[in-house]
């Protein structure tokens, strides 16, 4: 008891000497760290940010954002390799653990990079800024939404890791969203342009873009659904296909040109002979184009331009009916590429005679 009793007496005196004093004279050789940790801590937040991406569609929305106070690495950045079926190398695993702030698409699309982050790494995430899950559309980036929505939880992550830094990534994000406004402008004013717009599409990638620009998706559900699951489209489903391609009852078809295979060429190819524009869409951004707003105004020229190219060649398109000339096509040997009849040819692309027909061929599938 009378040593309890000394104790307490003790840290009582100990106490009042670190209260005259102050507490660093009474630190013990724990503290004697803090200072170098608090100093290693400021210098950490003084220099850019480390910021990895795991697809460059949103790092070059990072390095919009940020500019010359973040640095930014994009583990997929080349339009030869699929996000979806990515396989990370260890050396890929190592950039995002050591990151301060870690961009995804979210939404089933880079699992790989969500599940590689570390405690106290910050995640922005475009899904979860937008709302999306797994199961929704994953390409994020071509929907004027999302991209507003992960612009702006960007230039907050990155005003929390750098609080001095703060008005400036505000005035980024500021010019980010003049640029924004620019190009949804431009989109009202296609819709107003082409009203009543029709495209088929040989996998969903540009649907949101689309949807912004006032399209109606006609590509048949089935297909769209078996496409989406990386799995085969029905016989029947590809055959509507074509004949809608074939009737030219779309406007234009949207070719994602990392998911070539054969039945692309087959829809590519019936595109070519009956003069609806293709308008080729990549998943990951291009090498030629340095940001997503640029990028996304770059296609949507490429669709006016395929718009105006359809309306041109209906004036002198004799448009084929619905009506079964099964008769016809099998005595000329031709494919029957409209009407609801059925014919051997149909399922051949060709590419004899028309050396202006649209198709994937040359190209490679990495998703397969």
């Amino acid at each position: 008891m009378k040593r309890f009793g000394w104790q307490v007496k003790a840290t009582a005196l100990l106490g009042s000497i670190c209260m005259v004093f102050g507490l660093a004279a009474c630190g013990g050789g724990n503290d004697s760290q803090a200072p170098s940790k608090s100093n290693d801590s400021s210098k950490q937040a003084s220099g850019p940010i480390k910021v990895v991406a795991s697809i460059n569609q949103w790092g070059s929305l990072a390095k919009e954002i940020g500019g010359n106070d973040i640095k930014v690495t994009s583990i997929v950045n080349t339009v030869s390799v699929d996000a979806h079926d990515f396989e990370p190398q260890t050396a890929d695993m190592a950039k995002i653990q050591s990151a301060e702030i870690v961009v995804v698409n979210g939404a089933g699309y880079d699992n790989w990079a969500s599940k590689s982050l570390t405690k106290g790494t910050t995640s922005v995430s475009a899904a979860t800024a937008v709302g999306a899950s797994t199961g929704d559309n994953p390409h994020l980036w071509f929907s004027k939404d999302a991209r507003k929505a992960t612009a702006t939880e960007l230039e907050d992550a990155f005003a929390k890791a750098r609080p001095a830094k703060a008005k400036q990534f505000e005035a980024r994000l500021k010019t980010w969203k003049a640029r924004e406004a620019k190009l949804e402008d431009s989109m009202k004013a296609f819709s107003q342009k082409h009203k009543d717009a029709t495209y088929g599409a040989t996998e969903p990638v540009a649907y949101y873009l689309m949807d912004d620009l006032g399209f109606n998706d006609k590509t048949p559900k089935g297909y769209t659904q078996a496409v989406s699951s990386e799995g085969e489209p029905a016989p029947s489903d590809l055959q509507k296909f074509q004949h809608l391609i074939s009737g030219r009852d779309v406007n234009l078809l949207i070719n994602n040109t990392q998911e070539a295979s054969n039945t692309t060429n087959l829809l590519t190819g019936t595109a070519g002979r009956t003069e609806v524009p293709v308008v080729d869409v990549s998943e990951q951004m291009p090498q030629d184009q340095t940001t997503l707003t640029g990028w996304i105004t770059t296609l949507m020229k490429s669709i006016d331009k395929a718009m105006t190219d359809f309306k041109a060649s209906e004036a002198d398109h004799q448009k084929v009916g619905t009506g079964d000339n099964s008769d016809k096509s099998s005595q000329s040997g031709q494919s029957n590429e409209s009407g609801n009849g059925t014919n051997s040819n149909q399922q051949q692309p060709s590419t004899s005679g028309n050396a202006t027909v649209p198709s994937n061929a040359g190209q490679t599938d990495p998703g397969k």
